[in-house]
């Protein structure tokens, strides 16, 4: 109770960024460099929040170079797509940026692995045309790099708040509120634009075979936030039938590594031993990461696995060292204590791999200045792996930067909306229900795992939707005993929120398609009607989903 008679702690910038991961710093970068009063906030601490948290492999650099596919003209024309939510405008500033984040990223300390002539060392993959991808060594250390010198530029850190509302006010993102997840103390920031990274994608969706939702492909602390709050707030999502995703991942691991794996030239397996996936995409393991699970999917339902390998016996002694030494622990800092443990051995035996947990994503809509459809609301994550997200994040706080030079007065927030919202987020403790977070969550995903697999139909949907609303109704009876346990509870809430948006859309999906990770059993063909944009936003207390 005495969470409730603390001060309430009113903050006011020119832009204020939600989310410390990479897209949240390339936002404050950016709003930095521009002389703007930045302030980012992130219910973790900066040095180790966010997907690059616990490291990457690598950085898509796309250098403009005479090399084959190597210009942004190549990469607006790869990633520009009805389906996807990217306008050409948008991918056109991804690449742009890119040369400017590889140097801050160099000057800090980043270490970019380079060929003897001094170039970048580059492999290709993720079905790309071009050898985009810049392999990063000791990826695992660099978020305390980018940190220290994001403090050092003047940036106002807040660590340790968690966002639960987005305000909104005479038509215009003014601002947002949450709570310390350490101490309970409440928080409301007032912004001339807001930049939101709240993190690409809601985990704990589904497991893989360890039964670990926390053993996830993706950071787990993300549920889905970014999409949520926006949505509430009154933002249209998009592509939420379609940015649902998952990899491939060494058995029982929880993180892929597998563009390490397949760039070097590592080779899929099915258990006769027979390389499978030239039958599915003539890149075969270097194919989107969607089709390349696709490709698992297709060979367990003919009987052909599990289990599935990778094979990298093959590869020459430099590539197998590099994967083992740099690049895989590079992705996940526990990867030499899981191969030993395991039995691991990239020099000389098949390593086992499975499809791993379903996370789900979507877009955020913005137009060519990254601003979303409430003004003054700024997005910049959406594009691909650590790159699009840094990347993404500096385009979107270059805007937000221009937007906040022309605004000249905020309304204001009182204290009663605050203290509204602090009672509504504080309630699971003062609860006198029974029902703990992970009993509501393992419900959510039992929901997810039988009904929301990689094979679906709409009976099958209809039946998930009709189950979570059965969950839905304990919301009531959901209890927190302590700060860290009210923190997994609004995290739960979010998931579930997310889990219907995105089941609402794979229903209204009727194809399979080769853009979605999943494949429909009712509707086995891709259906060329559908290549299209859906767009869901909340309208009347209701989701509302249109194509565009």
């Amino acid at each position: 109770m005495s969470a409730l008679k603390t001060p309430i702690h009113f903050h006011e910038t020119d832009v204020l960024v939600l989310g410390g991961g990479a897209s949240g710093c390339g936002a404050a970068i950016a709003a930095r460099e521009a002389g703007k009063r930045t302030l980012m906030v992130d219910k973790g601490k900066l040095e180790s929040c966010g997907c690059i948290g616990g490291g990457n492999d690598h950085f898509m650099g796309v250098l403009n170079t005479d090399a084959p596919f190597d210009t942004v003209d190549d990469m607006v024309k790869f990633y520009s797509s009805p389906t996807n939510g990217l306008l050409p405008e948008t991918v056109r500033q991804w690449g742009e940026a890119m040369p400017h984040m590889i140097e801050w990223l160099t000057d800090v300390g980043v270490q970019f692995r380079r060929k003897e002539d001094g170039g970048y060392l580059r492999t290709q993959g993720f079905g790309q045309p071009g050898r985009w991808w810049i392999l990063i060594r000791d990826g695992q250390f660099m978020k305390p790099l980018i940190a220290k010198k994001i403090r050092e530029m003047g940036v106002d850190v807040v660590d340790n708040v968690m966002i639960t509302r987005l305000i909104v006010k005479e038509g215009r993102m003014v601002g947002a509120m949450g709570y310390n997840v350490l101490d309970g103390e409440f928080h409301v920031f007032r912004a001339a634009s807001t930049v939101l990274a709240l993190g690409p994608r809601a985990t704990r969706v589904s497991t893989n075979s360890t039964r670990n939702p926390f053993n996830a492909q993706f950071p787990s602390h993300n549920t889905g936030s970014h999409y949520i709050l926006a949505y509430e707030a009154g933002a249209r999502i998009a592509c939420l039938d379609t940015r649902q995703t998952a990899t491939v991942l060494p058995k029982s691991f929880g993180c892929p590594g597998m563009n390490g794996l397949t760039g070097e030239g590592g080779a899929a397996l099915n258990y006769k031993d027979e390389r499978f996936m030239g039958k599915y995409h003539p890149m075969r393991e270097q194919a989107p990461r969607h089709l390349f699970v696709q490709g698992l999917v297709r060979e367990q339902i003919a009987g052909y696995g599990p289990p599935f390998y990778m094979d990298t016996r093959s590869l020459c002694h430099e590539s197998q060292r590099v994967l083992s030494e740099e690049l895989m622990p590079g992705d996940k800092a526990t990867w030499k204590e899981y191969s030993e443990q395991k039995g691991v051995d990239l020099y000389n035996k098949l390593m086992e791999v499975e499809i791993g947990d379903l996370a789900l994503e979507g877009m955020v809509m913005r137009d060519e200045n990254f601003e979303s459809s409430i003004p003054g609301l700024f997005v910049g994550t959406g594009f691909h792996a650590f790159s699009g997200a840094m990347c993404g994040g500096y385009a979107a706080g270059r805007h937000a930067a221009e937007k906040a030079e022309a605004v000249s007065a905020l309304p204001q927030v009182e204290e009663s909306e605050a203290e509204e919202e602090r009672v509504r987020v504080l309630s699971p403790l003062h609860s006198d229900g029974g029902t703990h977070y992970q009993q509501f969550e393992s419900a959510i995903r039992q929901v997810m795992d039988y009904y929301m697999g990689y094979v679906r139909n709409e009976r099958g949907m209809l039946q998930a939707m009709d189950s979570l609303a059965r969950i839905e109704a304990l919301k009531g009876d959901l209890v927190a005993d302590n700060w860290h346990e009210l923190m997994r509870t609004h995290e739960a809430l979010t998931l579930l929120e997310m889990c219907k948006l995105a089941t609402l859309a794979s229903i209204e999906h009727r194809e399979t398609s080769p853009s979605t990770i999943y494949m429909r059993s009712d509707y086995p063909d891709p259906d060329p009607a559908l290549n299209r944009l859906m767009v869901t936003e909340k309208v009347d207390g209701k989701p509302r989903i249109f194509w565009q």
